[in-house]
């Protein structure tokens, strides 16, 4: 079983929902890390949703204020969020191009 350490950065998310991680049939994911950054000079709601293998999609995160020009940890200080194989995370937040995240996990093969 291989583990690698990653990270992705996901500039100017919206109110269209967008695929920040995915595991496939054979991988799975640790997130360890998920940060978001209110890049506007007004507030904004951010949501996370999971999608099962079966294609059921629910919140981790729901309307959560981000006030302008902060950040939000969402993962962080030892809690991890486990995505099994053929899992996906969605991001999005209640502005068009008001948000960047950014996302580390270890992903395990």
């Amino acid at each position: 079983m291989a583990t690698f350490f990653r990270n992705e950065v996901v500039k100017n998310v919206g109110t269209t929902p967008v695929k920040v991680i995915e595991t496939n049939g054979a991988t799975r994911a640790t997130v360890i890390g998920l940060s978001f950054t209110n890049l506007t000079d007004k507030f904004v709601y951010v949501n996370v949703e999971l999608q099962s293998q079966d294609s059921a999609r629910g919140f981790y995160l729901k309307d959560s204020i981000l006030p302008s020009g902060t950040s939000l940890r969402a993962v962080s200080s030892g809690e991890k969020l486990i995505l099994a194989t053929s899992n996906a995370m969605y991001v999005s937040a209640t502005l068009d191009d008001s948000v960047d995240v950014i996302i580390s996990y270890v992903e395990i093969t």
